[in-house]
């Protein structure tokens, strides 16, 4: 894990690509495209590009219109904007009619750093996955984010994907199917749950935890939204203590979708490690993971505390 790179890079990477392979790709940013790397696709494609200013709700709604001329349309902006004030939009001209429209959200979660609390979305997963009909990807690294922009672009229907501004290690190549996780580390007292950003935090904890004598089990759980009930039970069954690990709200996120499947499950203790029903602020993004204990220390402090 050894190459940083951030998965809004990849994005803008995964963009080009898929766009020299099929002419229904059309691309729309507002106003930020050097910033959720939209920029590769409009110079390689201006007359497939779209700036819709900043006005998000207009550009929701034109990728809902270009999705019905047959158009497979990605739009981009920070997720608090493309989640938050285009909320309604996305509701009602996207998913309530089940437009073929890829929201790809940059800038997520606390990591956004200096531009602080205010443009620092942790309740976009929460937002998304109360709306029917909705996919959710967070892919953890370069590789996966491409796998994930190829898997919503033949996936008929909307479909929310969560990218990151900081940089993240490339792990090795890793399967991708929508509904699916993958398990990167076995392990018999503790799984962890993790996704995005936090997939490299959840291994070097579990790796100190090893240390100490505590086998964690670390699951990759790139897909949010229809999520795999099948490798959380399997893993309640096994461990019978759980944890979920993400850089968004504790409420309405990953720790909710995976309480969702254990809550007619006896005997099983989950714990939620994220932002605890708190706004984020500014400062260097490795600050603001030590502040809010998402952190390889405070993460391997809270489930030893935890399982013992």
């Amino acid at each position: 894990m050894s190459k940083m790179i951030a998965t809004r890079a990849a994005y803008g990477d995964a963009l080009v690509a898929l766009g020299a392979e099929n002419n229904k790709i059309v691309v729309m940013d507002a106003d930020l495209s050097h910033a959720t790397m939209t920029c590769g696709f409009a110079e390689s494609y201006p007359h497939r590009f779209f700036n819709a200013g900043i006005a998000e709700a207009n550009m929701t709604s034109m990728a809902a219109g270009m999705a019905e001329m047959g158009f497979i349309p990605f739009i981009s902006t920070f997720a608090l904007f493309g989640a938050g004030r285009a909320y309604e939009q996305v509701r009602n001209s996207v998913a309530y009619p089940n437009s073929n429209v890829k929201l790809a959200m940059t800038h997520a979660g606390i990591t956004l750093g200096e531009d602080g609390g205010s443009h620092e979305a942790i309740e976009d997963i929460a937002l998304m996955r109360v709306i029917p009909g909705m996919t959710i990807l967070c892919p953890c690294d370069e590789k996966e984010t491409h796998k994930a922009i190829r898997a919503a672009a033949d996936f008929q229907g909307p479909v929310y994907i969560r990218l990151a501004r900081m940089p993240s290690p490339v792990m090795e190549d890793m399967p991708f199917k929508i509904g699916k996780s993958n398990v990167l580390r076995e392990g018999k007292d503790i799984a962890i749950f993790s996704c995005g950003l936090m997939i490299s935090t959840a291994l070097e904890a579990a790796e100190g935890l090893s240390r100490k004598g505590i086998d964690a089990a670390v699951i990759n759980m790139y897909t949010i939204k229809p999520i795999d009930s099948e490798m959380i039970k399997k893993y309640a069954a096994k461990c019978s203590k759980l944890v979920t690990l993400e850089e968004h709200s504790v409420i309405g996120g990953l720790g909710d979708a995976v309480s969702d499947v254990l809550w007619e499950l006896d005997g099983v203790k989950l714990k939620k490690l994220g932002v605890q029903d708190q706004f984020g602020q500014s400062g260097k993004p490795a600050e603001l993971l030590k502040y809010y204990r998402l952190d390889v220390e405070s993460v391997t402090q809270e489930i030893e505390t935890f399982i013992k």
